[in-house]
């Protein structure tokens, strides 16, 4: 299993670090692993980058896990509908601050 630490900042301005980071990844064999608990700042853009990236893997039948997600991370994917298909939808949504994410 492949190890990969997400940036602090998904913002729509981070994109192409973001997009950057996983490219390598996209059809390598090996499982991966997305630890999310650096993430602070989070926009549709980087949402929507992940999401497509996690699709694209499955399409191909690699594994892909984004872990310990940051209450940041899970709660803008839970505003965009992406908790489910992220992996991230573990926790209540009433625990989880707002802050940070931007839709």
């Amino acid at each position: 299993m492949t190890h990969l630490t997400l940036q602090t900042d998904l913002g729509i301005e981070r994109v192409a670090e973001l997009q950057a980071a996983l490219q390598p990844h996209l059809e390598a064999e090996a499982p991966l692993e997305l630890a999310g608990d650096r993430v602070e700042r989070v926009h549709a853009a980087g949402l929507q980058l992940l999401h497509a990236f996690v699709r694209d893997r499955a399409a191909r039948g690699q594994r892909t896990t984004i872990t310990q997600a940051s209450p940041t991370l899970a709660a803008a994917a839970r505003q965009l509908a992406l908790a489910v298909s992220l992996g991230v939808d573990d926790a209540p949504a009433d625990t989880i601050p707002s802050n940070g994410a931007t839709a």
